[in-house]
């Protein structure tokens, strides 16, 4: 499990990506519930996510409607198959807008070139 941590700071809201290689939607599940048990991700607002996986893509916006998408999409871009990503929002207060998909995509890009 990598997570990268203060990737976006926004009017207040915070942002980490995290990921790691999964083979099933059972397996992105448990990663989930082991993010989840790092009680700073457990607090968070939204834990948002998508994999591409050979039977069927999965997603969850967990709240942050459309969210997962973005994430989707841009796996489908890269191909990257078999790898969950997360993107993790700490609510600051402040609406977002548009703004906040901007931020999933930053989140994701960061870490995507981080596996390079």
């Amino acid at each position: 499990m990598k997570i990268i941590q203060n990737v976006v700071s926004d009017r207040g809201s915070k942002y980490a990506v995290s990921g790691g290689p999964v083979g099933s939607a059972d397996e992105a599940r448990d990663f989930i519930k082991a993010l989840c048990r790092n009680k700073k991700f457990a607090k968070a607002t939204h834990n948002t996510w998508a994999v591409l996986l050979p039977d069927a893509p999965l997603k969850n916006d967990d709240g942050e409607s459309g969210a997962g998408m973005v994430i989707l999409r841009m796996l489908e871009r890269e191909d990257l198959q078999n790898h969950v990503i997360v993107v993790t929002r700490w609510y600051g207060g402040k609406h977002l807008g548009g703004d906040r998909f901007r931020h999933v995509q930053d989140c994701v890009r960061t870490y995507i070139e981080d596996m390079d």
